[in-house]
């Protein structure tokens, strides 16, 4: 009798038993998913602000977390210049998305189109739209050259005359943000100073040059 239980015991114990018998045997633990309430605030729209030295966006991140609550990314690779004045949106609502971006699209191509009048001398004006600045004289420039702290563009042009010194304070939604003129031996120095870092294109025009930044 007693061998008989011990044979029992010896039998029962060699079964390989389930932590949860509800589940099949070949079911993985990795492959079930959690019911659990997502209590998280849906996702309506964010955004990201970039520094003034952002030119190109490379690509996009997202850290995600399943319904298991295991965490992941997922990247999508971008080369795309980018305004870094707008803020970067990340959203699912994909139509107030693309007429946002068709809005701004629009709004820039009017404002690369069309220059302000922003100051004037009595041998130089000075216009100015989104991204470009043209100079509108008959003297020739001499030099050109950009410095930082605070980020400006400096030109000097040729002309022998005797002016005051000129500055003035730009609005505050423009990237250039003041004009300042002295007066030199054989020319006068200009100073645009600029919101955020840039470089420029100069390109000599009809009636004077433009500087293209970017």
């Amino acid at each position: 009798m007693i061998k008989l239980i011990l044979i029992s015991l010896i039998c029962l114990s060699s079964l390989n038993a389930r932590e949860n018998p509800f589940f099949d045997a070949d079911d993985k633990q990795g492959d079930r998913t959690s019911n659990a309430k997502i209590i998280n605030n849906p996702l309506k729209q964010a955004s990201i602000s970039l520094p003034s030295t952002a030119r190109v966006i490379e690509g996009v991140t997202i850290n995600y977390k399943s319904l298991d609550g295991s965490k992941h990314t997922q990247s999508i690779m971008l080369d795309n210049s980018i305004d870094w004045h707008l803020p970067i949106f990340i959203s699912q609502s994909y139509e107030n998305a693309q007429n946002a971006t068709e809005s701004k699209k629009s709004e820039k191509e009017q404002k690369r189109n069309s220059y302000k009048h922003i100051a004037s001398l009595q041998y130089i004006s000075f216009y100015a739209n989104k991204e470009n600045l043209k100079v509108v004289t008959q003297d020739e420039m001499i030099r050109n050259f950009l410095l930082v702290n605070p980020h400006r563009i400096v030109f000097d042009v040729k002309r022998d005359i005797d002016i005051r010194s000129y500055s003035k304070e730009m609005a505050k939604n423009s990237i250039f943000t003041k004009i300042r003129i002295g007066n030199h031996s054989g020319y006068y120095r200009v100073v645009i100073e600029l919101d955020g870092s840039y470089s420029y294109k100069l390109i000599k025009s009809d009636n004077g040059y433009i500087f293209e930044l970017r």
